[in-house]
């Protein structure tokens, strides 16, 4: 049974995804399945491939920066995008094809998914010198997750259209 909890910034546990360090805020345990929510403080290079979920539905509170998302298709080409500022709550369902990136240098996003559990995923990548997704797909795919294609292109990568 999960219990009532209030956790600051820097009170949850953290880990290392890739080459990034994420703080569990709270964690799909403490709230009997309920949610995991994890605070991230992402470069434009720690962009996701664009993916789905068939497990949870997803949600993000961007706290600092600006956010772009691309929603609603299996191709970053003909994804909706949206921007989202400082403050934006940003809910993407199940099934639902999206990926996200730091319009600014940086960005402090919220990522919450409900019920939750998908957590476990990252923790059992664990610390690389990069992302290496396509590497992991056996994994993804036990925690129903599926990859469709590339992350974005991080601004200033020789590949970015507005290089």
């Amino acid at each position: 049974m999960s219990m009532p909890l209030v956790r600051n910034p820097g009170e949850g546990t953290t880990y290392t995804y890739y080459d990034t360090v994420q703080e569990q805020v709270v964690s799909h345990t403490e709230t009997g399945g309920a949610v995991t929510v994890a605070r991230l403080v992402m470069r434009q290079q720690d962009a996701p491939p664009l993916h789905s979920h068939s497990r949870e539905d997803e949600s993000w509170v961007v706290l600092a920066g600006r956010v772009r998302f691309w929603v609603g298709s299996t191709s970053l080409d003909e994804c909706e995008v949206h921007e989202a500022e400082e403050g934006a709550y940003v809910f993407g369902p199940r099934f639902v094809p999206h990926t996200f990136q730091p319009i600014t240098e940086t960005a402090q996003v919220l990522v919450i998914n409900n019920p939750g559990a998908v957590e476990e995923y990252f923790r059992s990548v664990g610390a690389a010198d990069g992302r290496h997704d396509e590497d992991h797909v056996d994994v993804l795919t036990r925690y129903g997750l599926t990859l469709f294609g590339p992350p974005p292109v991080p601004k200033g990568d020789p590949r970015h259209p507005e290089r």
